[in-house]
């Protein structure tokens, strides 16, 4: 939120239409911009329609038993403007034993993916667990299947990717049905059913 502030429009920036304007902007890395406008168009919209149809465009107010033309308050936001500030605002650079690691700490409720199931090996009956537990999630959610690679560089494509949680099958999860939950921020791994973890992820992305 300290990344967020209005900008109001002085007189001399008003549109000739405008009784008053607001930006909300966002501090980028190159600067304050705007990330969506909130302006108060008054009745000049509805009016000049009245005068070039002759049509009467009033509302009838019953509280106060009078008529007036409606105000418009026009609010303007593009969707590449917000999804580059939530690109920005996610992307985040640590150092891990020595080496540089990229996170992009997308919340759950936007995050493309919302959560990765791996299989810790290739062998073992793991990757066939793996592909129940992924047909039983993606029935509700967008989740990413992969088994390529060891476990740690899979973690690190899904933290590079803003996938928020890894949901690891292993040795365990074959004798008791739990599996690791990963979280990417807190990098706090916690034991649960497939049940579990469904409502964890509702709890998570919906709220």
């Amino acid at each position: 939120m300290d990344k967020i502030r209005w900008h109001e429009h002085g007189p001399d920036e008003l549109a000739h239409y405008a009784k008053a304007a607001y930006d909300i902007e966002y501090e980028y890395p190159f600067g304050w911009q705007e990330l969506e406008g909130v302006h108060n168009r008054t009745d000049f919209d509805l009016g000049r329609h009245m005068e070039a149809t002759k049509k009467d465009m009033r509302y009838f107010d019953e509280r106060f038993d009078e008529k007036f033309i409606p105000y418009i308050i026009e609010t303007s936001a593009g969707c590449d403007r917000t999804l580059l500030t939530i690109l920005v605002d996610a992307y985040d650079e640590v150092e891990i034993k020595g080496e540089k690691r990229v996170f992009m700490r997308i919340s759950p409720k936007v995050a493309p993916i919302k959560a990765a199931i791996l299989p810790l090996v290739k062998k073992d009956g793991m990757p066939e667990y793996a592909e129940k537990v992924y047909d039983e999630i993606s029935k509700k959610f967008k989740v990413f299947y992969d088994v390529a690679g060891a476990v740690g560089r899979r973690y690190a494509r899904m933290d590079e990717a803003g996938t928020p949680f890894c949901i690891t099958i292993d040795g365990q999860t074959l004798e008791d049905d739990t599996m690791t939950v990963r979280d990417r921020d807190t990098m706090e791994q916690t034991r649960m059913k497939t049940a579990e973890i469904i409502a964890f992820l509702d709890k998570e992305v919906n709220g």
